[in-house]
């Protein structure tokens, strides 16, 4: 159990016989100096980063977001206005900051200022600027899933943990107090043994038909592309160019998994905090899925996955379950949901459809009180302060990169499921099916030149 509280930097002394000009702003010196801040670049300004992950982030005095990166230059200078705006708001004072920008985040990740990076990209985009980053000694937020695949999320824990640096998954329901609470009474055998959890996610539609459009200028789509494979550019694939809406790539296979591993992560990484099986994942797997049989987008709609536990316990995923997650034991339930949150205004479920956050067979379970003696989880207050706590102590966040990877790799292995009949054996020591080589195949996938972590170089 790890309990901390967040550090507080001392003002700097100014040394004695130096006279200030008037003109310099208060804001330069003392506790709120810029030397005195952890200095962020975000990579990616999409609907995620500009609705959640920045104003979440700079809502702390000690974070100082000062560079944006994106393959669409329109967005890289929204990106830029955003963080100019924000600043010179907060300071009253005008031109107080001069993000820069970068059309290629590698270079963002060289900057020798940047202490941290925000990674707000396509899931596709995830898995190698958190590698980059992380050999370049930069601490992470990274927005879940964790990877494209398992491959890719084995070798980005590896190197964070190798690196020493922080890094912090969005799985933000780890934050929110009615997750810790229901795992805290799971955990302390408040419904007895628990033997089935049922974890409610929708799935997607089918999207229309969309003909070959025109590049737009301003976006770098090779680059956008990264490692999946060249296919033509229509802006339904892609992001909308004239607001931020939900994207189009959430949909289509080449560049994620769907709702499996969209939402999935969240409530498999929650539901795992409550069992006690952040660091492995099912040892059986099987799963029945509808997938679109026209149109572009093509990740599964309706589906129901069952994987087993190793130590008995069932999981049962479907979109037939309401959202959120159902922990079932020998002695009541207790039902645990996001109620009236949601990250973005597009979250893909109405408030009203998960409006109870914390439920139970008995209202006592719920008036129950953890005793000293039993196990108290870690307490986080919001996801991404947590995060910038951690950047300060070294300590290990609420939400870091092995438990990370599992959640997603049960998402991920519940996907390989949907694609192939009966029922598959994991090895999550291993991370390997038993005696199946067609789903070993899945569990990576070839890179696209230049991208991909096959091409990075690691140091």
């Amino acid at each position: 159990m790890k309990r901390r509280n967040f550090i507080k930097k001392t003002a700097a002394g100014i040394t004695a016989g130096i006279v200030l000009p008037t003109i310099v702003p208060s804001t330069v010196f003392g506790k709120s100096a810029p030397s005195n801040k952890i200095q962020i670049g975000q990579i990616g300004f999409g609907r995620i980063a500009r609705s959640h992950d920045l104003p979440e982030t700079m809502k702390y005095d000690i974070a100082r977001v000062i560079a944006v990166s994106d393959v669409d230059s329109k967005r890289m200078k929204e990106g830029k206005q955003f963080l100019d705006n924000f600043y010179s708001k907060k300071s009253s004072i005008k031109n107080y900051l001069d993000a820069k920008m970068y059309d290629d985040y590698r270079e963002l990740i060289l900057n020798k200022d940047i202490d941290a990076v925000i990674i707000s990209t396509p899931d596709h985009w995830h898995a190698q600027p958190a590698v980059e980053a992380a050999l370049a000694g930069k601490d992470i937020y990274l927005q879940k899933p964790t990877s494209l695949t398992i491959h890719e999320g084995r070798v980005l824990s590896d190197i964070v943990n190798k690196k020493g640096v922080i890094l912090q998954m969005g799985t933000q329901q780890r934050s929110s107090p009615q997750f810790r609470i229901a795992a805290e009474l799971v955990r302390n055998g408040r419904i007895g043994r628990i033997h089935t959890v049922k974890i409610g996610l929708p799935g997607d539609p089918a999207g229309p038909e969309a003909a070959e459009m025109p590049v737009p200028d301003n976006l770098n789509y090779d680059m956008w592309l990264g490692s999946t494979p060249e296919v033509y550019y229509t802006e339904t694939r892609v992001h909308p160019q004239h607001d931020y809406s939900r994207p189009g790539w959430l949909r289509l296979e080449q560049f994620g998994a769907g709702m499996i591993t969209g939402w999935g992560q969240h409530h498999i990484d929650s539901a795992n905090w409550g069992l006690d099986t952040e660091y492995t994942n099912p040892v059986e797997i099987e799963a029945m899925a509808q997938f679109p049989r026209s149109g572009l987008w093509n990740v599964h709609g309706d589906f129901m996955v069952r994987g087993m536990f190793e130590n008995g316990v069932e999981m049962l995923i479907s979109g037939g379950y309401p959202n959120g997650i159902r922990y079932i034991g020998t002695e009541g339930w207790i039902f645990v949901s996001r109620g009236n949150y949601q990250a973005t205004a597009s979250d893909p479920v109405a408030k009203s459809e998960s409006s109870k956050a914390l439920d139970a067979s008995d209202p006592a379970i719920l008036a129950s009180e953890i005793r000293e003696d039993e196990i108290h989880l870690y307490k986080s207050k919001e996801q991404h302060g947590d995060w910038l706590d951690s950047v300060q102590s070294r300590e290990e966040p609420i939400s870091p990169v092995e438990p990370g990877h599992r959640a997603c790799a049960t998402c991920l292995i519940s996907h390989i499921a949907m694609k192939l009949p009966g029922k598959l054996k994991y090895d999550p020591k291993a991370e390997k099916f038993l005696d199946n080589d067609e789903a070993n195949l899945m569990l990576r996938r070839p890179s696209r030149k230049p991208y991909g972590l096959d091409h990075v170089k690691y140091i």
